[in-house]
């Protein structure tokens, strides 16, 4: 069996970024209700800047680990990543380890967190890899759509790579769904059958969460 990353390394990692997001920014939470207190979770989480992983991770109601490309684990963040209970996954090729303890989180009931467009990108969703289908289908778990809106709108101007310091950063939780039809298959068919569904949760989602913040 592989190693599963451990829950209490992920909520030191949520202590820290609650200290860092809510001390460099000014995140505004909302519908953080709506997530599941206990079992699998799934957060499919809208990408556009790279804050977004560690917001999420600061500002949910419980300890997340996140799939994070391999390229993120360089030097110092190696082994810092590692212990706060993040998974390095291998875009490259089908990487058995990261899908085998990223099932073990979801089997011992954690949350998992999941970019669905794969890159870093619009942040809108639009296109969705079959990854995040075959955990929740394999895994069980109710997808929670989260909405990081803000985090690319301007730079700042101390740090350019990041949004403005004190800026506010809107996340918002949806309500959880399942994405496969309840029959369990894992076929193709049923995979991007699922995808479909969870593309458009996901939008609806989006849509919402901007109209809900005005962004």
């Amino acid at each position: 069996m592989t190693d599963v990353p451990s829950v209490r390394g992920a909520e030191a990692g949520r202590r820290i970024g609650v200290g860092l997001m809510y001390g460099l920014w000014k995140p505004r939470v909302l519908g953080a209700w709506r997530v599941p207190t206990a079992g699998p979770v799934i957060f499919a989480v809208n990408h556009s800047h790279n804050i977004d992983g560690p917001m999420v991770m600061g500002v949910a109601p419980r300890p997340t680990h996140f799939l994070i490309k391999k390229e993120a684990f360089v030097g110092p963040l190696d082994p810092f990543l590692n212990g706060i209970g993040q998974l390095k996954v291998d875009r490259t090729t089908t990487d058995r380890t990261a899908i085998s303890r990223a099932l073990g989180v979801l089997e011992q009931g954690g949350v998992l967190g999941i970019f669905p467009e794969g890159t870093r990108g619009g942040g809108d969703f639009a296109s969705l890899r079959a990854g995040l289908a075959y955990f929740a289908v394999r895994g069980g778990a109710p997808i929670v759509p989260v909405a990081v809106l803000g985090s690319s709108e301007r730079r700042g101007r101390l740090m350019k790579g990041l949004p403005p310091l004190r800026s506010r950063v809107d996340v918002v939780f949806g309500d959880p769904f399942e994405a496969g039809d309840g029959s369990g298959r894992r076929t193709r068919k049923a995979l991007d059958e699922a995808t479909e569904r969870i593309q458009k949760q996901l939008t609806a989602h989006l849509e919402n969460a901007r109209r809900l913040t005005g962004r």
